[in-house]
């Protein structure tokens, strides 16, 4: 979250075969690729997503991490905090499969497109509506940004799926949403729009609420809050789908707060005497990880409404 090559037939055919991963935005995984781009840290994806907010007038309200390993690139709020994580591996890879520099930025712009919409503080978390809207941010962005509409649909073309889901619209659905937010920043000087609303006619993007409505995240008892019994701070693995975890740390005193963005659900590894052991998270759950002094190890309680 990736340069002008000259693939044979065979091996696109084998990528394309082989790249059947979906991430929680609806892309399949490319595989990884022996060429290398010049997109090789935090500060250049920085720079990217900076020139985007100029470009559209807009003021940063979330932080980058690189988290190379998770093979997707997605928005999410983390301990009431904006953030887009991507894997730069992941990206360099979507730059080789599509064969343009532009397919990753496209990636990026989606999901900022997330923090624009405030997707990522509802319950319902991913829904084909929100991504046709973050798919339309996309192509106007790309455009602002000087991109030819193919190079702004060449991400989705490429990686989306063809079928859609109850999660993610269809592959043509999304290529349309991007073409028009590409049309929108041509012909207009407005902001971005969803497939079927009239572009606003205002120089400026309107500002997404500073705070999420209607309630924070703290009081929202539709998100996940997650204590630790510990006189100190303590790190425990997040996963979205099971497989890719992320560090998060609990502050000892203070409860994290959290959505796991793809599912209703999602996973929390911990340390165990034999390896670790992985417990299941719901939102709209409470939990408490508690020392078991007679086993030496942590456990996850629910605690009760």
């Amino acid at each position: 979250m990736k340069r002008i090559v000259v693939i044979s037939f065979f091996l696109i055919a084998a990528i394309i075969t082989n790249a059947q991963k979906i991430t929680g935005c609806g892309f399949k995984v490319p595989p990884r690729q022996i060429l290398k781009s010049n997109f090789a840290s935090v500060y250049e994806a920085k720079e990217i997503l900076e020139n985007m907010l100029d470009t559209i007038q807009w003021k940063e309200n979330f932080s980058i991490r690189e988290q190379n390993g998770i093979r997707n690139a997605y928005a999410t709020i983390i301990n009431r905090g904006r953030w887009i994580i991507y894997d730069n591996n992941f990206l360099e890879d979507i730059d080789a499969y599509t064969s343009t520099k532009w397919a990753s930025i496209s990636i990026l712009a989606h999901e900022m497109g997330h923090h624009y919409y405030n997707h990522v503080v509802s319950s319902s978390g991913s829904t084909p509506p929100k991504e046709i809207e973050a798919d339309a941010f996309s192509g106007y962005v790309m455009q602002k940004l000087g991109a030819g509409l193919n190079e702004s649909i060449a991400a989705i073309s490429a990686i989306a799926t063809d079928r859609g889901s109850s999660t993610h619209p269809a592959k043509k659905d999304r290529v349309d949403a991007i073409t028009r937010g590409w049309n929108a920043a041509k012909n207009t000087n407005t902001t971005p729009t969803t497939a079927t609303t009239t572009p606003n006619p205002t120089n400026n993007p309107p500002k997404p609420p500073t705070n999420p409505t209607p309630t924070t995240p703290a009081d929202d008892a539709s998100w996940i809050s997650l204590t630790i019994q510990s006189v100190k701070d303590e790190t425990v693995m997040l996963s979205d789908d099971g497989k890719s975890y992320i560090p998060a740390t609990i502050k000892s005193g203070n409860a994290f707060v959290f959505k796991f963005e793809v599912y209703q659900h999602g996973w929390l590894k911990l340390p165990y005497y034999n390896g670790h052991r992985v417990y299941k998270l719901l939102h709209g759950k409470d939990y408490c990880i508690l020392w078991n002094r007679r086993t030496k190890n942590w456990t996850v309680v629910e605690v009760p409404n």
